[in-house]
């Protein structure tokens, strides 16, 4: 139950003989400075850059998946190190490409693309032009591009020293016992751990790193921000959300508006933590209390029975739906089991020519079960868009790729709750609706709201820090979820604990959006909308061959108004009723 990383090269020999040619590729691309603005002159670009970046998908994905499978691994590190310093060397290389095609007339590009040749990228171009203010000339483009290993390292930082530095932690338990605690079992313990008192007891083991690093993670993230600052600033974006909003096309109040919804509607999410706060007979409830359940699942998961269950579930949406659900699962395309130096959490990553992978962390339990629903949509999609459109298209924006594995999730959830009769699993399911509308809707945007005030305090010349950072998140768990972090110290470096606020900034409100988009789309199919589901599989398909907003607009969703966000949380209203009525 490992990857099979042979499916993407045999040997080593030959990630080598690929590594080493993306030089000699690297130098045709080159040789067409200063002449791309002709027809004929874009047809020769088109056909090495597509071969060359198909390439390059290869061997990083090839040297990431090895290293995320051991990151204590020297040898792996190695390689991959190699390949992303090759990956800055193109990044610096090729930056007079846009300013040159950019030179060209729009319209005279567009007829050029009616060409074979050059028709797979025209949105490409369109997408270009319209950024066209924001990409400088070649002379400025080569001196930004050389910044880049320095401003993009801070997030290699923040991996060393959590990650390939990281340790586990004993932690003596109330009974005497010891357990050991990383990164893998973390939220095991939090979710089943009986005492609140052990789980004050794990929490705060292993919360300790972020307080004795403080000082350097508020450092790193603060080198994240001024990177991210510099660049929008040199682009003559106004702001940093900016930025990252422009390029896909989307509208700053899809943002706003579900920070706006989520913050001001978060009865539901308080009225389900008071339920379990006197259900569970506590006299205070704390942030290490959430993921203890009000009734625990009797059946273990192996990962075996959970995929099967999880196939069972796809089965109802068609052949070919189902063929590839059982596709992206075969033996070799899953890493399943953790283990020290694996990396944790889950995901789903893959090439156009050698399919979809998946990473695990399977510790037997429901929700386990559904992180392989969740990833197994991830790579169902992957396999549609890769069949339907070409390399230059293939790839689907962030902003929608989080439909597909929810949906896939509220297919395996509903297929759960057909099957079982058990009073006590139907709680358990029903609870698990919850936390994971909680965990992807709300607690995802709290994070947006953190990110977008950590990064306009920087823009408006303010001091970033650890008490700046920490003072961000008390006042957004007071206002969210009506927790005091007064009361668990620790907790403040929450900021901390996200390593997408590092790696990906202004990238977790699209786990929120992307949500809102699959509960809507899902219900049009389960309640046989005409038209819903080859509207779904039309999205899937369309990979990222238009701005994902237009996308999810033909699906019969639109993100541009706050309806899809107020039915997630009337959405949870209703189940925290539901809730409240089955335990009576």
């Amino acid at each position: 139950m490992e990857w099979n990383l042979k499916l993407i090269y045999e040997t080593e020999e030959l990630f080598n003989k690929d590594f080493e040619s993306l030089e000699d590729d690297l130098k045709k691309i080159e040789a067409l400075r200063g002449k791309l603005n002709t027809k004929e002159a874009l047809i020769e670009y088109a056909k090495i850059d597509r071969a060359f970046e198909s390439k390059l998908e290869k061997v990083w994905n090839y040297a990431h998946m090895n290293r995320d499978l051991n990151q204590k691994d020297l040898n792996s590190s190695k390689r991959f190190q190699m390949v992303y310093s090759k990956y800055l060397d193109i990044i610096s290389r090729t930056s007079f490409i846009n300013p040159e095609l950019l030179k060209n007339n729009f319209i005279a590009v567009m007829n050029w693309c009616n060409d074979k040749e050059l028709k797979p990228a025209k949105f490409l171009f369109e997408k270009l032009f319209r950024n066209n203010k924001h990409v400088k000339n070649t002379k400025i483009e080569e001196i930004m591009s050389r910044y880049n290993q320095s401003t993009n390292g801070y997030s290699q930082l923040y991996d060393d020293l959590l990650v390939g530095d990281g340790k586990s932690v004993d932690v003596l338990l109330n009974d005497g016992t010891t357990i050991t605690v990383d990164s893998a079992n973390y939220t095991y313990y939090l979710g089943t751990l009986k005492l609140q008192d052990d789980r004050r007891r794990v929490f705060e083991a292993y919360y300790q790193v972020y307080e004795d690093h403080k000082k350097t993670l508020a450092s790193i993230y603060k080198g994240v921000i001024a990177g991210e600052f510099a660049d929008s600033k040199n682009r003559g974006y106004k702001t940093i959300l900016d930025s990252h909003l422009f390029g896909n096309s989307i509208d700053k109040k899809v943002y706003t508006s579900l920070i706006s919804v989520a913050r001001n509607n978060n009865q539901p999410v308080r009225k389900y933590y008071s339920l379990k706060k006197k259900y569970l007979g506590l006299k205070h409830i704390y942030t290490y209390d959430r993921m203890i359940k009000f009734s625990e699942s009797k059946v273990k998961y192996s990962y075996d029975e959970a995929k099967r269950l999880v196939l069972e579930a796809d089965k109802s949406l068609g052949d070919d739906f189902y063929n590839k659900a059982c596709k992206v699962l075969e033996d070799g395309r899953v890493s399943v089991m953790p283990r020290d130096g694996k990396t944790t959490g889950a995901y789903s990553t893959g090439t156009y020519e050698n399919g979809a992978f998946i990473l695990l962390n399977h510790t037997n339990d429901l929700n386990s079960a559904f992180t392989i629903a969740h990833e197994a949509g991830h790579s169902i999609h992957t396999l549609y868009a890769n069949e339907a459109q070409p390399y230059e298209t293939h790839d689907y924006t962030i902003f929608v790729a989080e439909v597909a594995s929810t949906f896939n999730e509220a297919r395996f959830n509903d297929y759960m709750m057909e099957h079982i009769t058990d009073k006590n699993e139907r709680i358990v399911l029903l609870q698990e609706q919850i936390e994971g509308l909680i965990a992807t809707f709300y607690r995802q945007t709290l994070f947006a709201d953190y990110e977008l005030q950590a990064h306009t305090i920087y823009e408006q010349g303010g001091v970033i820090d650890e008490e700046v950072l920490s003072n961000i998140m008390i006042d957004l768990y007071k206002k969210y979820y009506g927790y005091d972090l007064h009361k668990e110290e620790l907790k403040k470096y929450v900021w901390a604990y996200i390593p997408h606020m590092f790696h990906t900034p202004f990238y977790v409100y699209q786990y929120a959006t992307s949500y809102a988009a699959s509960q809507a789309i899902y219900q049009n199919v389960k309640n046989n909308v005409p038209g819903a589901f080859d509207s779904y599989i039309n999205l899937l398909k369309s990979g990222g061959s238009d701005y994902p907003v237009n996308l999810l607009k033909k699906a019969g969703v639109d993100l541009t108004t706050k309806e899809p966000f107020m039915a997630v949380v009337n959405k949870l209203d209703e189940l925290v009723n539901q809730l409240e009525e089955e335990l009576k």
